[in-house]
C-alpha cells in the first residue's frame, strides 16, 4: 500500500501546473469562445500558446463553464507550488489571467479545478505543500463572485482524495490516493450518497463525459513494458451500466512523453489534456473529441 501510495504522490508532482498573472497593458485582446483561440482538427494542438500555456512551466486540468465564458487551470508559481488560476469573458474580451485562491491561504495549494455544469459551483483539491491533507474543496456561485471555499464532508473525504469531476446528473467521480481507485458518490437531491468503486480496469483521474457515455482515464501502458510514460484511454458504457475494456486513444493523442489529466469541454466537442515537454515542463493540448468517438464499439 505505502508503494502505491508513493508511486501515486510523484504522477501527483507531475501533474501539476504553473503561471502568473498578467497585466492589463501586456494582456492581449481576445474574443470569442475559447480564448478566441482557432479550434483543433484531429492532431492535437497547445491551447492558447503564451497565454495559458506558457513555456518553462507545468500546466495540466483546465475547465470551462458551460457557457464557455469562463476558464480555470492550475499551474505553479515560482516557487513550485500550484494555485488555481481564471479569466473570463467581460465586455466580448477576456480579462488578463488572475489567481483564484479560493480558501485565502487556508491550504497551501489549489489544483483541479472542475466547474459543475449548471455553473454554480466550482470542484477542487486542496493541500499542504507537503502533500498531507490532500481533501476536495468546493465555492459556491455568488452574484458577482465565489463563496467562502467549504470543504467536502465525510465519507468521501476521509481519505487523501483528488481530481473531483461532476456529472450532469451531479455524481461526484474522484481518486483516492490511499487505495489507488476511483470512485463514484451518487448525487441525492444535492447531497452525496456513500461513495463506491468505479468499476474499471485501472487508471487515474477519472473524467467523466458531458453526456455521461464515456470515461476518461491516464495510465501506463500495461502492453508495453517499454513504456514508462502515462497514456490516455477511453472507456465507453455499455447499455447494462458497465464499462467496456479501457481503450488507448493511440498514436493521434499518445506519445512518449506524459499525457495526463484529460477533461472534456461542456459542448463535447474538445478533449483537453497535458503533456510533458521537452523542457521537462508541461503544457495544455486539445484536440476534437473525434479522436474518441472514432474508437466507440459498434452496436
Amino acid at each position: 500500500m505505502k508503494q502505491i501510495y508513493i508511486q501515486i504522490i510523484l504522477l501527483f508532482f507531475v501533474l501539476t501546473i504553473s503561471s502568473e498573472s498578467y497585466s492589463h497593458d501586456k494582456f492581449p485582446i481576445l474574443q470569442g469562445t475559447y480564448m478566441g483561440q482557432t479550434p483543433p482538427g484531429l492532431t492535437p494542438k497547445i491551447f492558447a500558446p503564451g497565454i495559458v500555456s506558457l513555456a518553462g512551466r507545468y500546466e495540466g486540468a483546465i475547465s470551462f463553464s458551460s457557457d464557455l465564458k469562463e476558464v480555470y487551470f492550475g499551474a505553479n508559481n515560482k516557487n513550485q507550488e500550484t494555485a488555481i488560476y481564471f479569466s473570463k469573458l467581460e465586455n466580448n474580451k477576456w480579462i488578463p489571467i488572475k489567481k483564484a485562491d479560493f480558501t485565502q491561504g487556508k491550504k497551501d495549494e489549489e489544483i483541479h479545478p472542475f466547474v459543475s455544469l449548471d455553473g454554480k459551483r466550482i470542484y477542487f483539491t486542496g493541500l499542504n505543500s507537503d502533500l498531507s491533507d490532500t481533501r476536495i474543496w468546493y465555492v459556491n456561485r455568488l452574484k458577482n463572485s465565489w463563496s467562502k471555499a467549504v470543504k467536502l464532508g465525510s465519507p468521501i473525504n476521509d481519505g487523501q482524495v483528488f481530481y473531483p469531476v461532476q456529472s450532469a446528473s451531479g455524481d461526484l467521480y474522484y481518486f483516492n490516493l490511499l487505495t489507488g481507485k476511483n470512485y463514484i458518490a451518487f448525487n441525492n437531491n444535492g447531497d452525496f450518497l456513500a461513495p463506491k468503486e468505479v468499476n474499471i480496469e485501472f487508471g487515474v483521474h477519472a473524467y467523466i463525459s458531458p453526456s455521461q457515455d464515456y470515461l476518461l482515464v491516464n495510465a501506463r501502458n500495461k502492453d508495453d513494458d517499454n513504456r514508462k510514460d502515462n497514456e490516455l484511454y477511453v472507456y465507453f458504457k455499455k447499455q447494462d451500466g458497465t464499462w467496456t475494456k479501457a481503450i488507448n486513444l493511440g498514436g493521434a493523442v499518445n506519445t512518449h512523453s506524459n499525457e495526463k489529466t484529460p477533461t472534456i469541454s461542456p459542448d463535447g466537442k474538445y478533449l483537453f489534456f497535458g503533456r510533458d515537454e521537452a523542457d521537462g515542463k508541461a503544457n495544455i493540448y486539445w484536440v476534437s473529441t473525434k479522436v474518441i468517438e472514432n474508437l466507440r464499439p459498434k452496436k
